[in-house]
């Protein structure tokens, strides 16, 4: 089973565009709201390096951006 986490903003286009392509494939996730808590943010940018949303945790392995084929591949792995 795969664990999917999704660090989003409440604006941004491109996490509603990634939210939308995992439920279109039937991909259970979990969203993390990072302007709803901020200490979060720390957390992603300690784990990326990136302050930008979406950030997506899959099984350990993070995909930054809206990045479809890369979200299927580390899925897969």
């Amino acid at each position: 089973m795969n664990t999917v986490t999704v660090y989003t903003t409440t604006r941004c286009p491109y996490c509603v565009m990634l939210k939308n392509f995992l439920e279109s494939q039937s991909i259970p996730f979990k969203e993390v709201n990072v302007e709803t808590k901020p200490e979060l943010m720390k957390y992603l940018v300690n784990k990326t390096g990136q302050l930008g949303v979406p950030q997506t945790e899959i099984n350990g392995k993070w995909v930054v951006g809206f990045d479809p084929n890369n979200i299927m591949l580390a899925l897969r792995n």
